[in-house]
């Protein structure tokens, strides 16, 4: 049985992984890190570790947001007028792109630092940040939950959490090494021929 210091855990892990900009580890690795951690097999804890994974994410890259929305206050006028410019054709995009960006484990500061330069919502903010990590770590608890039921017949509960470990800092490394920009160019290039 978890109790709710282990989500407690959950929460304010998540959180501080959160607030490392650029480089903290994906909310799917946490939340599946953590259903397997803790070896959560029932539906409403493994949602109830999604949820949180999502929140504590979601409050960590509210501070993010919400240092650059200030930070841009003390931006040139000239500055401001420009950024004023962009966030109008921005904005109108921009909740859809920050919860596709959630929703995925690709690095989200390179959206989230403009949406607080431009002084886009903090409730628009929040709430599209939110849903899509909500989505990405309730799938990520349940297949940590699948992955450790596959492992625990193999595998001691100890193997299994340093095998976890290993996995999740082979797939940050990965993520970090990889130039998703260039990448993507190169899928584009590649549907254009």
């Amino acid at each position: 049985m978890v109790s709710i210091t282990d989500l407690l855990i959950v929460l304010f892990t998540t959180f501080g992984f959160g607030l490392i900009p650029f480089t903290g580890p994906s909310t799917l690795f946490i939340a599946s890190n953590s259903a397997l951690i803790l070896g959560v097999h029932d539906p409403i804890t493994l949602i109830a570790i999604g949820f949180l994974v999502a929140l504590g994410s979601a409050l960590a890259k509210s501070v993010h947001y919400m240092v650059t929305f200030f930070v841009s206050k003390s931006l040139s006028e000239k500055k401001q007028q420009r950024l004023n410019e962009h966030a109008k054709k921005i904005n109108r995009w921009a909740g859809l792109l920050l919860f596709v960006v959630a929703t995925t484990p690709i690095p989200d500061d390179p959206v989230v630092i403009p949406l607080g330069l431009t002084k886009y919502s903090p409730y628009k903010f929040f709430t599209a940040f939110f849903a899509g990590k909500l989505i990405i770590t309730v799938i990520g608890a349940f297949l940590g939950s699948w992955t450790g039921k596959q492992l625990s017949e193999w595998f001691t509960p100890e193997a299994t959490i340093v095998t976890s470990i290993i996995l999740t800092v082979v797939a940050t490394l990965a993520l970090l090494k990889l130039d998703l920009n260039e990448l993507a160019e190169k899928i584009m290039r590649r549907i254009k021929h």
